[in-house]
C-alpha cells in the first residue's frame, strides 16, 4: 500500500476482534464498547508546535495499538479495509 500520511496521523489495519460473548451471544459492532485494535502500517511524520519544531510519532510501524473506537476514519483502498486516525486517539501500544 503506497499511502504517506501527514502530520500525526496513522494508518492502520483493523485486527478482527471477538463478536461472541463466552455464553454464545453474537455482539453487534454498535454494541461493542471495546476499544478498536489495529496494526499500524504508515506513520505521518509528527505534528509540529507552535514555534515550528517537529513533535517525533510514539507510535511505529508495525506496533499493535488500541485506539478509541469511534475515532478513526474507514477507508478502503485496494479491496484493503484501513482506519487513519490521530496518534492522540491511540490509546495504548500492546506488547507481547
Amino acid at each position: 500500500m503506497n499511502l504517506q500520511p501527514l502530520n500525526d496521523n496513522l494508518i492502520v489495519r483493523p485486527l478482527m476482534q471477538e463478536t461472541q460473548t463466552a455464553s454464545g451471544i453474537f455482539i453487534p459492532d454498535s454494541g461493542e464498547k471495546k476499544p478498536g485494535q489495529g496494526e499500524v502500517i504508515a506513520v505521518g511524520p509528527g505534528s509540529k508546535k507552535d514555534d515550528g519544531t517537529q513533535v517525533s510519532m510514539t507510535v511505529k510501524v508495525g506496533d499493535r495499538i488500541l485506539f478509541r473506537k469511534y475515532s478513526p476514519d474507514e477507508f478502503e483502498i485496494n479491496g484493503d479495509k484501513v482506519l487513519v486516525l490521530s496518534e492522540k486517539d491511540v490509546l495504548a501500544i500492546i506488547n507481547n
